[in-house]
């Protein structure tokens, strides 16, 4: 049975890329992330809030509206504490969905949702390191995208999740 489902998961993925009928890249910063909000720290005391997140991910066109792919996103904190500060990295892997509901020639606007893991690799001061892996996701109702050029845009997003409250970036389509 596990093989067949696993045969069935590799047939579907084969044809969903087949079936995309272009890709596109996109890099981007977003403020206030899922870390910050939620212990995703193991109850570490005095967290200071992160920089913020990085994101990179590859976006495949599934259908005339709707994009799916994976990203990465990173964001490191510390806590308070000078000589004796400890630090988390946060390594987010995520799929993502983005349904275009509105576009002309130049904008488009569009719902994004990602769910995927979170690994937060945390860096005690006095101890060994360690990981430890919690639930990341990310739902943004409102999205907006500008041509820039044929192949280029700029994007913005308001949403909360791994990715950030507000994220901002730029998108290369190949």
């Amino acid at each position: 049975m596990k093989k067949l489902l696993l045969i069935l998961a590799l047939v579907l993925g084969v044809s969903a890329g087949a079936k995309a009928q272009r890709a596109e890249f996109q890099l981007s910063y977003g403020g206030y992330t899922q870390m910050d909000c939620m212990d995703m720290h193991d109850d570490w005391h005095h967290v200071n809030t992160a920089w913020g997140a990085v994101t990179a991910g590859l976006n495949f066109r599934v259908m005339p509206r709707l994009w799916i792919g994976p990203s990465y996103t990173l964001s490191t904190c510390s806590t308070k504490g000078g000589s004796d500060a400890s630090h988390i990295a946060y390594h987010v892997i995520m799929l993502n969905g983005r349904y275009e509901y509105y576009r002309t020639s130049l904008i488009k606007l569009y719902a994004h949702v990602g769910i995927g893991a979170d690994i937060s690799y945390m860096q005690p001061h006095d101890h060994d390191n360690y990981t430890k892996g919690y639930f990341a996701f990310h739902i943004a109702p409102i999205g907006a995208q500008f041509d820039i050029a044929r192949n280029v845009g700029m994007f913005g997003e308001l949403g909360f999740g791994a990715q950030g409250l507000l994220q901002v970036g730029f998108r290369f389509g190949f």
